[in-house]
Protein backbone atom coordinates (compact mmCIF):
# COMPACT_ATOMS: atom_id res chain seq x y z
CA UNK A 1 0.00 0.00 0.00
CA UNK A 2 3.03 2.33 0.12
CA UNK A 3 3.30 2.44 -3.33
CA UNK A 4 0.10 4.99 -3.23
CA UNK A 5 1.26 7.24 -0.33
CA UNK A 6 1.02 10.70 -2.26
CA UNK A 7 0.66 9.30 -5.73
CA UNK A 8 -1.82 8.94 -8.19
CA UNK A 9 -1.26 5.44 -10.59
CA UNK A 10 -3.11 4.56 -13.72
CA UNK A 11 -5.32 1.38 -13.51
CA UNK A 12 -8.04 0.30 -15.34
CA UNK A 13 -12.04 0.25 -14.64
CA UNK A 14 -12.17 -3.49 -15.06
CA UNK A 15 -9.24 -4.27 -13.12
CA UNK A 16 -9.36 -5.01 -9.34
CA UNK A 17 -7.60 -2.93 -6.92
CA UNK A 18 -6.51 -3.13 -3.40
CA UNK A 19 -8.88 -2.13 -0.82
CA UNK A 20 -9.32 1.26 0.72
CA UNK A 21 -7.72 3.34 -2.01
CA UNK A 22 -9.22 6.31 -3.14
CA UNK A 23 -10.46 5.97 -6.92
CA UNK A 24 -10.09 9.29 -8.38
CA UNK A 25 -11.74 9.90 -12.16
CA UNK A 26 -9.14 10.16 -14.65
CA UNK A 27 -10.67 13.11 -17.11
CA UNK A 28 -13.36 15.85 -15.41
CA UNK A 29 -14.93 17.80 -18.29
CA UNK A 30 -12.05 16.37 -20.55
CA UNK A 31 -9.56 18.11 -18.60
CA UNK A 32 -6.41 15.10 -17.58
CA UNK A 33 -6.50 14.97 -14.06
CA UNK A 34 -3.13 13.73 -13.85
CA UNK A 35 -1.42 16.55 -16.11
CA UNK A 36 -3.83 19.24 -16.49
CA UNK A 37 -4.46 19.55 -20.02
CA UNK A 38 -7.56 19.25 -22.28
CA UNK A 39 -5.32 17.62 -25.10
CA UNK A 40 -7.49 14.33 -25.99
CA UNK A 41 -7.35 12.08 -29.12
CA UNK A 42 -10.69 9.98 -29.32
CA UNK A 43 -11.10 6.37 -28.94
CA UNK A 44 -13.86 3.63 -30.06
CA UNK A 45 -17.37 4.12 -28.41
CA UNK A 46 -16.78 7.57 -27.35
CA UNK A 47 -13.84 7.35 -25.25
CA UNK A 48 -10.67 9.15 -25.23
CA UNK A 49 -7.16 9.31 -24.10
CA UNK A 50 -4.81 12.51 -22.71
CA UNK A 51 -2.01 13.18 -25.13
CA UNK A 52 -0.53 15.46 -23.11
CA UNK A 53 1.18 13.22 -20.78
CA UNK A 54 1.43 10.03 -23.36
CA UNK A 55 5.24 9.81 -22.57
CA UNK A 56 4.27 8.40 -19.09
CA UNK A 57 2.07 5.53 -20.35
CA UNK A 58 -1.60 6.44 -21.56
CA UNK A 59 -4.63 8.03 -19.32
CA UNK A 60 -7.67 7.05 -21.09
CA UNK A 61 -11.22 7.47 -19.56
CA UNK A 62 -11.04 3.64 -19.30
CA UNK A 63 -8.93 4.23 -16.15
CA UNK A 64 -9.06 5.41 -12.87
CA UNK A 65 -6.13 6.93 -10.70
CA UNK A 66 -5.19 4.91 -7.46
CA UNK A 67 -4.71 7.55 -4.50
CA UNK A 68 -3.91 7.60 -0.72
CA UNK A 69 -2.96 10.56 0.89
CA UNK A 70 0.94 11.07 2.23
CA UNK A 71 0.99 9.69 5.95
CA UNK A 72 4.46 11.12 6.56
CA UNK A 73 5.50 7.19 7.95
CA UNK A 74 9.03 8.08 8.94
CA UNK A 75 10.87 8.23 12.26
CA UNK A 76 12.35 11.64 11.99
CA UNK A 77 16.33 10.33 13.07
CA UNK A 78 18.10 11.49 9.81
CA UNK A 79 21.53 12.58 9.98
CA UNK A 80 23.40 15.10 7.91
CA UNK A 81 26.36 13.62 6.99
CA UNK A 82 28.16 16.17 4.83
CA UNK A 83 30.70 17.65 6.77
CA UNK A 84 31.73 20.76 4.80
CA UNK A 85 31.52 24.50 5.54
CA UNK A 86 29.52 26.93 4.03
CA UNK A 87 30.50 30.50 3.09
CA UNK A 88 29.34 33.60 4.67
CA UNK A 89 27.47 34.16 2.07
CA UNK A 90 26.12 30.40 1.59
CA UNK A 91 25.24 30.84 5.56
CA UNK A 92 22.89 33.51 4.79
CA UNK A 93 20.95 32.00 1.95
CA UNK A 94 20.70 28.35 3.91
CA UNK A 95 19.16 30.59 7.22
CA UNK A 96 16.50 32.41 4.86
CA UNK A 97 15.58 28.46 2.83
CA UNK A 98 14.81 27.70 6.36
CA UNK A 99 12.73 30.29 7.09
CA UNK A 100 10.86 29.41 4.07
CA UNK A 101 10.19 25.99 5.13
CA UNK A 102 9.03 27.59 8.65
CA UNK A 103 6.31 29.70 6.64
CA UNK A 104 5.75 27.15 3.64
CA UNK A 105 6.27 29.72 1.29
CA UNK A 106 7.63 30.00 -2.35
CA UNK A 107 11.16 30.94 -2.57
CA UNK A 108 13.58 31.53 -5.26
CA UNK A 109 17.59 31.29 -4.92
CA UNK A 110 19.20 33.37 -7.60
CA UNK A 111 22.87 32.10 -7.76
CA UNK A 112 25.37 32.01 -10.07
CA UNK A 113 26.78 28.54 -11.37
CA UNK A 114 29.18 27.68 -9.38
CA UNK A 115 28.04 29.15 -6.07
CA UNK A 116 27.40 25.73 -4.68
CA UNK A 117 23.53 25.91 -4.65
CA UNK A 118 23.67 22.24 -3.35
CA UNK A 119 25.22 22.76 -0.26
CA UNK A 120 23.18 25.63 0.77
CA UNK A 121 19.99 23.06 0.35
CA UNK A 122 21.82 20.40 2.83
CA UNK A 123 20.75 22.11 5.82
CA UNK A 124 17.00 22.75 5.20
CA UNK A 125 16.51 19.49 3.93
CA UNK A 126 18.08 17.93 6.92
CA UNK A 127 15.45 20.30 9.11
CA UNK A 128 12.52 18.72 6.80
CA UNK A 129 13.58 15.19 7.14
CA UNK A 130 14.24 15.61 11.48
CA UNK A 131 10.31 17.77 11.07
CA UNK A 132 9.23 13.96 9.47
CA UNK A 133 8.59 15.93 6.17
CA UNK A 134 8.78 14.46 2.99
CA UNK A 135 11.08 16.20 0.81
CA UNK A 136 11.46 16.36 -3.26
CA UNK A 137 14.40 17.68 -5.71
CA UNK A 138 12.98 17.97 -9.18
CA UNK A 139 14.91 19.23 -12.50
CA UNK A 140 13.80 19.42 -15.87
CA UNK A 141 16.83 17.61 -17.36
CA UNK A 142 18.32 13.76 -16.37
CA UNK A 143 21.87 15.00 -16.45
CA UNK A 144 21.08 17.28 -13.38
CA UNK A 145 19.31 14.06 -11.74
CA UNK A 146 22.32 12.11 -12.84
CA UNK A 147 24.95 14.18 -11.60
CA UNK A 148 23.16 14.83 -8.08
CA UNK A 149 22.35 11.60 -6.69
CA UNK A 150 25.77 10.42 -5.27
CA UNK A 151 26.24 14.23 -4.01
CA UNK A 152 23.00 13.53 -1.67
CA UNK A 153 22.89 10.08 -0.98
CA UNK A 154 26.63 10.78 0.94
CA UNK A 155 25.20 13.91 2.33
CA UNK A 156 22.14 11.93 3.62
CA UNK A 157 23.73 8.15 3.59
CA UNK A 158 21.21 6.94 6.18
CA UNK A 159 17.69 8.06 4.74
CA UNK A 160 16.47 6.16 2.47
CA UNK A 161 15.95 7.84 -1.25
CA UNK A 162 14.96 7.04 -4.82
CA UNK A 163 15.80 8.30 -8.15
CA UNK A 164 13.19 8.91 -10.43
CA UNK A 165 14.01 9.26 -14.44
CA UNK A 166 13.05 7.79 -17.76
CA UNK A 167 15.99 6.00 -18.14
CA UNK A 168 16.22 4.41 -14.48
CA UNK A 169 16.07 0.65 -13.87
CA UNK A 170 15.97 1.10 -9.78
CA UNK A 171 11.86 0.66 -9.02
CA UNK A 172 9.47 3.34 -7.09
CA UNK A 173 9.69 2.55 -3.48
CA UNK A 174 8.37 4.67 -0.92
CA UNK A 175 11.04 7.10 0.50
CA UNK A 176 11.43 10.15 2.67
CA UNK A 177 13.35 11.43 -0.10
CA UNK A 178 13.18 11.35 -3.48
CA UNK A 179 15.41 12.68 -6.61
CA UNK A 180 13.47 13.09 -10.10
CA UNK A 181 12.92 14.80 -13.46
CA UNK A 182 9.84 17.29 -13.37
CA UNK A 183 8.17 14.49 -15.51
CA UNK A 184 8.12 12.06 -12.73
CA UNK A 185 5.62 14.82 -10.78
CA UNK A 186 2.83 14.05 -12.96
CA UNK A 187 2.81 10.40 -10.41
CA UNK A 188 2.42 12.17 -7.53
CA UNK A 189 -0.04 13.91 -5.49
CA UNK A 190 -0.04 16.16 -2.29
CA UNK A 191 2.93 14.27 -1.67
CA UNK A 192 5.64 16.99 -0.87
CA UNK A 193 6.13 18.84 2.40
CA UNK A 194 9.53 20.92 1.07
CA UNK A 195 9.84 20.68 -2.45
CA UNK A 196 12.79 22.22 -4.56
CA UNK A 197 13.40 22.80 -8.19
CA UNK A 198 16.25 23.11 -9.92
CA UNK A 199 17.50 24.62 -12.96
CA UNK A 200 13.84 25.84 -12.87
CA UNK A 201 14.69 28.30 -16.12
CA UNK A 202 15.65 25.55 -18.03
CA UNK A 203 14.01 23.51 -20.96
CA UNK A 204 11.51 21.95 -20.75
CA UNK A 205 10.57 23.06 -17.40
CA UNK A 206 10.22 26.67 -18.88
CA UNK A 207 6.66 27.97 -20.63
CA UNK A 208 5.17 24.38 -19.87
CA UNK A 209 2.06 24.66 -18.41
CA UNK A 210 2.08 20.45 -17.43
CA UNK A 211 5.33 20.81 -16.06
CA UNK A 212 4.08 23.68 -14.03
CA UNK A 213 0.86 21.63 -12.85
CA UNK A 214 2.83 18.54 -11.93
CA UNK A 215 4.79 20.39 -9.41
CA UNK A 216 2.45 22.34 -7.87
CA UNK A 217 0.17 18.82 -7.88
CA UNK A 218 2.81 16.95 -6.19
CA UNK A 219 3.46 19.53 -2.97
CA UNK A 220 0.96 19.79 -0.17
CA UNK A 221 -1.46 22.70 0.27
CA UNK A 222 0.34 23.98 3.34
CA UNK A 223 4.28 23.39 1.79
CA UNK A 224 7.69 25.45 1.46
CA UNK A 225 8.61 25.14 -2.27
CA UNK A 226 12.04 26.49 -3.75
CA UNK A 227 13.13 27.51 -7.06
CA UNK A 228 17.34 27.29 -8.07
CA UNK A 229 18.64 29.54 -10.88
CA UNK A 230 21.25 31.03 -12.08
CA UNK A 231 19.15 32.72 -14.67
CA UNK A 232 15.53 33.00 -13.51
CA UNK A 233 12.94 33.68 -16.30
CA UNK A 234 11.46 37.62 -16.61
CA UNK A 235 8.15 35.58 -14.97
CA UNK A 236 10.25 34.63 -11.94
CA UNK A 237 12.10 38.48 -11.82
CA UNK A 238 8.41 39.84 -12.23
CA UNK A 239 7.02 37.98 -8.99
CA UNK A 240 10.09 39.48 -6.93
CA UNK A 241 9.98 42.69 -7.82
CA UNK A 242 6.36 42.94 -7.27
CA UNK A 243 7.26 41.17 -3.59
CA UNK A 244 5.05 38.11 -4.89
CA UNK A 245 8.52 35.92 -4.39
CA UNK A 246 10.83 36.16 -1.24
CA UNK A 247 14.40 36.09 -2.85
CA UNK A 248 17.79 34.72 -1.77
CA UNK A 249 21.09 36.49 -4.30
CA UNK A 250 24.61 34.97 -4.53
CA UNK A 251 26.31 36.62 -6.99
CA UNK A 252 29.88 34.62 -6.01
CA UNK A 253 31.25 31.59 -6.26
CA UNK A 254 31.87 29.12 -3.84
CA UNK A 255 35.64 29.96 -4.31
CA UNK A 256 34.98 33.57 -3.93
CA UNK A 257 35.76 34.24 -7.39
CA UNK A 258 34.08 36.15 -10.37
CA UNK A 259 32.35 34.30 -13.36
CA UNK A 260 34.44 34.18 -16.12
CA UNK A 261 33.86 36.59 -18.46
CA UNK A 262 32.23 35.93 -22.01
CA UNK A 263 34.81 36.76 -24.59
CA UNK A 264 34.19 37.28 -28.94
CA UNK A 265 35.75 36.75 -31.70
CA UNK A 266 34.35 37.54 -35.40
CA UNK A 267 35.14 34.68 -37.91
CA UNK A 268 33.76 33.49 -41.27
CA UNK A 269 31.79 30.96 -42.51
CA UNK A 270 32.50 28.46 -40.33
CA UNK A 271 30.57 25.35 -41.69
CA UNK A 272 32.54 25.83 -44.91
CA UNK A 273 35.76 25.43 -42.60
CA UNK A 274 36.68 25.82 -39.00
CA UNK A 275 38.24 29.03 -38.51
CA UNK A 276 42.29 29.19 -38.32
CA UNK A 277 41.87 31.00 -35.00
CA UNK A 278 39.62 28.30 -33.59
CA UNK A 279 42.04 25.60 -34.41
CA UNK A 280 45.20 27.64 -33.63
CA UNK A 281 42.79 27.62 -29.63
CA UNK A 282 42.76 23.92 -29.82
CA UNK A 283 45.94 23.09 -30.72
CA UNK A 284 46.99 25.47 -27.64
CA UNK A 285 44.46 23.30 -25.60
CA UNK A 286 46.42 19.93 -26.56
CA UNK A 287 49.75 21.31 -26.21
CA UNK A 288 48.56 22.43 -22.56
CA UNK A 289 46.99 19.65 -21.77
CA UNK A 290 43.60 21.61 -20.90
CA UNK A 291 39.93 20.20 -21.40
CA UNK A 292 37.20 21.89 -22.97
CA UNK A 293 33.95 21.21 -24.38
CA UNK A 294 32.88 22.61 -27.88
CA UNK A 295 29.34 23.81 -28.10
CA UNK A 296 27.33 24.11 -31.67
CA UNK A 297 24.11 25.36 -32.83
CA UNK A 298 22.52 22.24 -34.26
CA UNK A 299 23.34 18.46 -34.07
CA UNK A 300 24.04 18.31 -37.83
CA UNK A 301 27.03 20.39 -36.93
CA UNK A 302 28.64 17.93 -34.06
CA UNK A 303 30.11 15.20 -36.66
CA UNK A 304 30.97 17.68 -39.24
CA UNK A 305 33.07 19.61 -36.23
CA UNK A 306 34.13 16.66 -34.99
CA UNK A 307 35.82 15.21 -38.35
CA UNK A 308 37.50 18.51 -39.02
CA UNK A 309 39.07 18.79 -35.87
CA UNK A 310 40.19 15.16 -36.14
CA UNK A 311 41.37 15.98 -39.66
CA UNK A 312 43.72 19.12 -38.12
CA UNK A 313 44.76 18.23 -35.04
CA UNK A 314 44.30 13.72 -34.65
CA UNK A 315 46.01 13.30 -31.58
CA UNK A 316 43.60 14.96 -29.74
CA UNK A 317 40.93 12.27 -28.19
CA UNK A 318 37.46 13.64 -28.35
CA UNK A 319 33.86 12.49 -28.75
CA UNK A 320 30.31 14.42 -29.71
CA UNK A 321 27.00 14.30 -28.19
CA UNK A 322 23.65 15.12 -28.42
CA UNK A 323 20.28 14.84 -26.15
CA UNK A 324 19.07 11.84 -28.09
CA UNK A 325 22.31 9.89 -28.40
CA UNK A 326 22.12 6.44 -27.27
CA UNK A 327 25.55 6.34 -25.33
CA UNK A 328 25.04 9.76 -23.75
CA UNK A 329 25.72 9.22 -20.50
CA UNK A 330 28.52 6.66 -21.57
CA UNK A 331 30.25 9.82 -23.27
CA UNK A 332 29.60 12.62 -20.82
CA UNK A 333 30.88 10.10 -18.00
CA UNK A 334 34.01 9.43 -20.16
CA UNK A 335 34.40 13.65 -20.08
CA UNK A 336 34.53 13.42 -16.10
CA UNK A 337 36.88 10.45 -15.90
CA UNK A 338 39.37 12.38 -18.22
CA UNK A 339 39.12 8.99 -20.46
CA UNK A 340 38.71 11.91 -23.06
CA UNK A 341 40.31 15.67 -23.66
CA UNK A 342 37.24 17.77 -25.28
CA UNK A 343 33.17 17.26 -26.33
CA UNK A 344 31.44 18.73 -29.28
CA UNK A 345 27.92 19.16 -27.98
CA UNK A 346 24.72 20.95 -28.33
CA UNK A 347 23.04 22.92 -25.75
CA UNK A 348 22.17 19.82 -23.78
CA UNK A 349 25.65 20.27 -21.55
CA UNK A 350 24.88 24.00 -20.75
CA UNK A 351 23.84 23.34 -17.61
CA UNK A 352 23.25 20.63 -14.69
CA UNK A 353 26.61 19.19 -15.47
CA UNK A 354 30.37 19.86 -14.00
CA UNK A 355 33.73 18.95 -15.20
CA UNK A 356 36.21 20.41 -13.31
CA UNK A 357 39.14 22.35 -14.72
CA UNK A 358 37.42 23.11 -18.07
CA UNK A 359 37.73 25.81 -20.83
CA UNK A 360 34.61 26.54 -23.54
CA UNK A 361 34.53 27.14 -26.72
CA UNK A 362 31.18 28.22 -28.28
CA UNK A 363 31.00 28.09 -32.55
CA UNK A 364 27.87 30.66 -34.31
CA UNK A 365 27.54 31.96 -30.66
CA UNK A 366 25.17 34.72 -32.41
CA UNK A 367 22.47 31.76 -33.98
CA UNK A 368 18.89 31.72 -32.57
CA UNK A 369 19.75 28.34 -30.54
CA UNK A 370 22.10 30.30 -28.60
CA UNK A 371 19.72 32.78 -25.63
CA UNK A 372 20.93 35.11 -23.69
CA UNK A 373 20.30 32.67 -20.30
CA UNK A 374 22.41 30.02 -22.39
CA UNK A 375 25.20 32.13 -23.22
CA UNK A 376 25.63 32.58 -19.40
CA UNK A 377 24.73 29.00 -18.44
CA UNK A 378 27.35 27.93 -20.99
CA UNK A 379 29.91 30.71 -19.70
CA UNK A 380 28.85 29.22 -16.38
CA UNK A 381 30.59 25.64 -16.97
CA UNK A 382 33.85 27.42 -16.99
CA UNK A 383 36.18 28.22 -13.58
CA UNK A 384 34.02 25.65 -11.35
CA UNK A 385 36.52 24.48 -8.82
CA UNK A 386 39.29 25.62 -6.04
CA UNK A 387 41.92 24.30 -8.51
CA UNK A 388 41.36 26.05 -11.44
CA UNK A 389 38.86 28.62 -10.65
CA UNK A 390 39.16 30.65 -13.72
CA UNK A 391 39.17 29.76 -17.57
CA UNK A 392 38.61 30.60 -21.42
CA UNK A 393 34.80 31.17 -22.69
CA UNK A 394 35.49 32.11 -26.42
CA UNK A 395 32.36 32.72 -28.45
CA UNK A 396 33.33 32.12 -32.38
CA UNK A 397 30.77 34.47 -34.07
CA UNK A 398 30.12 36.03 -37.54
CA UNK A 399 27.97 39.09 -36.29
CA UNK A 400 27.68 40.69 -33.12
CA UNK A 401 23.89 40.88 -31.73
CA UNK A 402 21.87 41.75 -28.78
CA UNK A 403 21.88 38.20 -27.27
CA UNK A 404 25.64 38.10 -26.86
CA UNK A 405 26.07 42.01 -25.91
CA UNK A 406 23.25 40.63 -22.76
CA UNK A 407 24.94 37.96 -22.15
CA UNK A 408 28.31 39.58 -21.49
CA UNK A 409 26.23 42.16 -19.60
CA UNK A 410 24.15 39.79 -17.62
CA UNK A 411 27.99 38.40 -16.43
CA UNK A 412 29.43 41.54 -15.49
CA UNK A 413 25.83 42.76 -13.55
CA UNK A 414 26.57 39.69 -11.09
CA UNK A 415 30.23 40.30 -11.22
CA UNK A 416 29.98 43.66 -9.47
CA UNK A 417 27.83 42.56 -7.07
CA UNK A 418 30.00 40.04 -6.35
CA UNK A 419 32.65 42.41 -5.83
CA UNK A 420 30.70 44.09 -2.92
CA UNK A 421 31.26 40.97 -1.64
CA UNK A 422 34.87 40.61 -1.74
CA UNK A 423 35.02 38.47 -4.90
CA UNK A 424 38.00 38.75 -7.15
CA UNK A 425 39.13 37.56 -10.68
Amino acid sequence: MKAYYGRQLLNPKIEARPKNLITLPTFIDSVCQRCGQKNTEKLPNNHYYCCGCLTLGRVSSHDVLLHLPEPNEFDGKAALSWQGQLTAQQQVVSDELIQTLLYKREHLVWAVTGAGKTEMLFPVIHHALQKKYRVGIVSPRVDVIIELAPRFRAAFSETDMVVLHGAQTEDYRYTQLVLATTHQMLRFKSAFDLLIVDEVDSFPYDGDKMLVHAVKHARKASSALIYLSATPTKKLQKRVTSKDLTVSYLPLRFHQHLLPLLKTTVVGHWRKKLPSKFLRQLKKFYQEDRRFLIFVPKVSDLRRVYQGIKQCLPDIAGDYVHASDPERQEKVQKMRDKDIQYLVTTTILERGVTFPGIDVLILGADEPIFSENALVQIAGRVGRNHDRPTGLVQAYIRHTNLKVIAAQNQIKKMNQRGRRLGGHI
